[in-house]
């Protein structure tokens, strides 16, 4: 018998902690595998982008409360697994639009890789554009190919990681504490981008849970 447990708090966008609990691990997944899949093939099905534009909005009120419960805890390799993080994205963008897009911006400044133009921002980097960056990949997940929408959430996170990691670079001198932070949000923005990307391949040939 599952205990109670309280509904997940929504905690500060550097620590990216999302926390639920079950005694029912093997049916927790149970309901995020089904949850997850009958969303994406519902939406899919219908094809109505007022339909799309309200599973966009989820990420953005109170409906990210609900996603938290049934999908923070599942794993990279499942389609809910890979939802959350492109909804836990929109909403770290969403609750600190200026971070989010100061880190864009000087990671896109330090990369060198074909990341910016798989990403594909429109500029100029600003809170607006990585918002509607944000919307356009999870919009992507129900109305494109999800393949793309998750290498473009990889690329998104990967230039996030620079970001943060060049930010901890500056301030180590001034203020190791902050530094630290941004270290380890940078090594979580890397760790996202390896599983989207990992998602991404999964979706393609078929073995995403």
């Amino acid at each position: 018998m599952a205990r109670d447990y309280q509904r997940p708090l929504l905690q500060p966008t550097d620590d990216f902690d999302w926390i639920i609990g079950s005694d029912e691990p093997g049916a927790a997944h149970r309901i995020a595998q089904e949850t997850s899949w009958a969303l994406l093939d519902r939406v899919r099905s219908v094809a109505d982008p007022e339909v799309v534009e309200r599973v966009v909005a989820l990420a953005t009120d109170q409906g990210i409360d609900d996603i938290a419960e049934l999908w923070a805890d599942a794993s990279a390799h499942s389609l809910a697994g890979q939802l959350w993080r492109i909804y836990l994205l929109r909403l770290i963008s969403a609750r600190d639009p200026e971070g989010s897009a100061e880190l864009f911006r000087i990671g896109l400044g330090a990369s060198v890789t074909i990341d910016p133009v798989v990403a594909g921002v429109e500029e100029p980097i600003d809170p607006d554009s990585i918002g509607a960056l944000c919307d356009t990949i999870l919009r992507g997940v129900f109305s494109g190919d999800l393949a793309t929408a998750l290498d473009r959430a990889s690329s998104y996170c990967r230039i996030m990681s620079l970001g943060a990691a060049s930010l901890a670079d500056d301030r180590d001198a001034l203020d190791d504490a902050h530094a630290g932070l941004l270290t380890k949000r940078s090594l979580r923005y890397a760790a996202f981008a390896d599983e989207l990307r990992a998602g991404s391949r999964r979706w393609r040939d078929g073995t995403l849970d």
